[in-house]
């Protein structure tokens, strides 16, 4: 452990700033499910595509279901550890601009400043068909009143304000836009949409003029976060990547911890705040 932590601490010297991409993985010590295991496989069924929600009426009455018990662990969630060391180490001047997978706001919660939601935060609304934007509490409130029977049920958080439940969902009543009536969305970049292009650019921007790329519980199997490995690799950017199990850019990486990430993260010599 001490030798990976050594390896850490003189990447980021010699690199800083480096840009930071993280994934599920920095968060399941704060208790919220990832989706893939050490190899890369998923865990549970993939996550729900864009347009099935969009188009599937049912198929939104069971989402909703489901987060009415999975959700509150993903908005109850507290930063761990490695939340809190990234954001030192950004104080510090190690790392620059921090550029997240998750949908959680975990980062900003530890203090991060300069973070970038590739793919959205799952505790904002937004409407489907006037694009008004509302908290995600007040659609949660509004499910729970509309459903009561709903909330009994007995279910296992799974990623991403999911839960493993199953009954007949055709009766549940899902609350609609305020403004409008449209369907509500969580403001999050479903499997099947795309990240926004101006957020797209902003990363690979801040990517560009930083020292190189640490890599943080991601296993990069989405091209979403591993066209950000890819592009370190076309500029002669180094890579450092810190996660469990193998991942998609472990050829081209220049150094690979597989190792516990707060543990490393944490250790004497990397977070020196």
């Amino acid at each position: 452990m001490q030798s990976n932590i050594r390896e850490l601490e003189r990447f980021l010297e010699t690199n800083k700033p480096v840009t930071v991409l993280t994934g599920a993985g920095l968060s399941t010590a704060s208790g919220i499910p990832d989706y893939r295991d050490s190899d890369g496989n998923w865990k549970s069924a993939p996550p729900v595509q864009h347009r099935d929600f969009m188009t599937n009426e049912l198929l939104r009455k069971r989402y909703w279901a489901r987060a009415l018990h999975g959700w509150p662990v993903l908005y109850n969630a507290q930063p761990n550890e490695s939340h809190v060391a990234l954001a030192n180490m950004q104080q510090q001047g190690l790392i620059g601009t921090i550029i997240t997978q998750n949908v959680d706001g975990l980062h900003q919660k530890a203090g991060a400043t300069d973070v970038i939601n590739l793919h959205g935060y799952a505790n904002e609304m937004v409407c489907m068909s006037c694009g008004a934007q509302s908290p995600r509490i007040d659609m949660h409130e509004r499910c729970l009143a509309l459903n009561p029977e709903f909330a009994e049920l007995n279910a296992t958080a799974l990623p991403d304000g999911d839960a493993d439940v199953e009954t007949d969902f055709s009766q549940f009543n899902i609350a609609d836009c305020l403004n409008c009536g449209g369907i509500l969305k969580p403001d999050v970049v479903y499997f099947g949409d795309t990240v926004p292009k101006t957020r797209v650019a902003e990363a690979r921007q801040a990517l560009s003029e930083s020292g190189g790329l640490l890599v943080v519980g991601s296993s990069l199997m989405v091209f979403s976060g591993y066209r950000f490995a890819r592009q370190a690799d076309e500029h002669g950017q180094p890579i450092a990547i810190l996660t469990r199990g193998k991942t998609r850019a472990d050829n081209i990486a220049t150094l690979k911890i597989d190792a516990d990430i707060e543990r490393v993260l944490t250790g004497k010599g990397i977070e020196r705040a």
